[in-house]
């Protein structure tokens, strides 16, 4: 098995705290739903970044299109992985997945 990450970007943040906990209760499904394939629920991260460019200079907030969280799971195939990732409830938020096949170094 294969470990990929999904990465998160974009999405809304609940409204109301009966939002955020049906929210948190679709998150809690779909990572029970995946069993021994989830390897890390991960995290969201907050809008405070800053990136590093080649040459050493560094720049508030993110290099590209910012990130708002990360999961790991495991799969035989990136097809798999992307399989698994449809189940995610970030895409009901307006958010998008992106899922990176990782190797062994």
């Amino acid at each position: 098995m294969t470990e990929f990450v999904l990465v998160y970007t974009g999405g809304t943040y609940p409204e109301t705290e009966e939002e955020n906990a049906q929210i948190m209760e679709a998150w809690g499904a779909w990572m029970g739903s995946l069993g021994d394939a989830l390897v890390s629920g991960g995290n969201p991260f907050s809008p405070q970044a800053k990136s590093i460019n080649s040459d050493g200079r560094v720049a508030d907030g993110a290099a590209g299109t910012p990130a708002t969280g990360y999961s790991i799971i495991q799969a035989g195939s990136l097809d798999e992985a992307v399989s698994l990732a449809k189940g995610c409830p970030h895409w009901q938020h307006e958010g998008q997945i992106s899922v990176y096949e990782t190797f062994q170094m």
